[in-house]
């Protein structure tokens, strides 16, 4: 018990990140449209964390939070080429977020030649510290994240709206609300929170930003949206669940029981448990009925 208590400020801070992306993917799916792009976002989001920390942790006293903030910033304005594409010109959503992803890999790179003459990694000397018990602050913002979505999604209005957008779009729009701006607020507030958890993973987490820093955790973070049955409380759930096993394969050293077991084994189980969720929930009624459906507003 005591190596499990030792280990959960770890646990904590790899749930964080998911926990936020998984957040932003509830609300845009909510809203009706699918956002596999929550990697590609992810990686935008700490590739710019790590810029901004990089430049000016000498400069200004100021840097880790400025910097997270525009990790969040870049990841709202690129979750705009999955908007207009998805929304606008109704592409098919697993294609165009999937363009995302391809773009965040590229675009990643090119900017870490471009500024800093390096191919894919931008090294901070220092990272965001732990608070009291080691636990970052990255952990209090999440459950802040996910206490403002659930209190927004049912007991505001706009809440009701969004569920309504995901739901059945066209009574929405027969009551006078314009479903495309309400899944384009959707996609946006998905994307700047994609972005924010990026940020958040590449200053507790690696304290550095590389191509492979994301490494499929905005797929968990998708994962953990539909494990979660589409609520704040299911991905809360989840979200500790992927945590929890991927801790564990850092801190199998410290569990004589598990030591049997080799460290690639606790590695690929968040993937496993993707996998298993997939299948859990393929088929089933949780998800809303419009989600990845387009609809114009103009059509109803």
């Amino acid at each position: 018990m005591t190596v499990f208590l030792n280990m959960l400020p770890s646990v904590l801070m790899i749930t964080a990140p998911i926990l936020i992306a998984a957040t932003g993917g509830l609300v845009c799916e909510r809203s009706g449209v699918v956002n596999i792009a929550l990697e590609g976002l992810m990686s935008i989001g700490a590739m710019t964390a790590a810029t901004v920390h990089v430049l000016l942790e000498d400069k200004i006293g100021f840097s880790i939070p400025l910097a997270l903030f525009l990790s969040a910033f870049a990841g709202c304005v690129c979750s705009l080429v999955h908007a207009f594409a998805s929304i606008t010109f109704h592409a098919d959503q697993v294609i165009s977020g999937t363009g995302v992803n391809l773009f965040a890999n590229g675009v990643t790179v090119f900017f870490c030649q471009l500024l800093f003459r390096m191919d894919r990694t931008i090294n901070p000397k220092l990272g965001m510290l732990p608070g009291p018990g080691g636990v970052y602050p990255t952990v209090w913002l999440a459950l802040a994240i996910l206490a403002v979505t659930w209190f927004t999604l049912y007991k505001r209005p706009i809440g009701l709206r969004l569920r309504a957008a995901g739901e059945h779009p066209a009574a929405l729009a027969s009551a006078g609300v314009n479903v495309v701006k309400i899944r384009y607020a959707a996609v946006l507030v998905s994307g700047a929170l994609a972005g924010l958890a990026g940020g958040c993973i590449v200053l507790t987490q690696d304290i550095q930003f590389t191509v492979s820093t994301i490494n499929g955790k905005g797929f968990i973070a998708l994962a953990a949206v539909s494990f979660g049955r589409w609520t704040p409380l299911g991905i809360l759930g989840s979200s500790f669940l992927f945590g929890f096993s991927s801790a564990l394969s850092v801190n199998i050293v410290n569990i004589k029981s598990l030591q049997v077991l080799p460290s690639e084994f606790f590695n690929a189980l968040p993937y496993f448990i993707t996998l298993a969720t997939l299948v859990v929930f393929s088929g089933r009624d949780y998800d809303p009925r419009a989600i990845g459906q387009p609809f114009d507003n103009h059509s109803s």
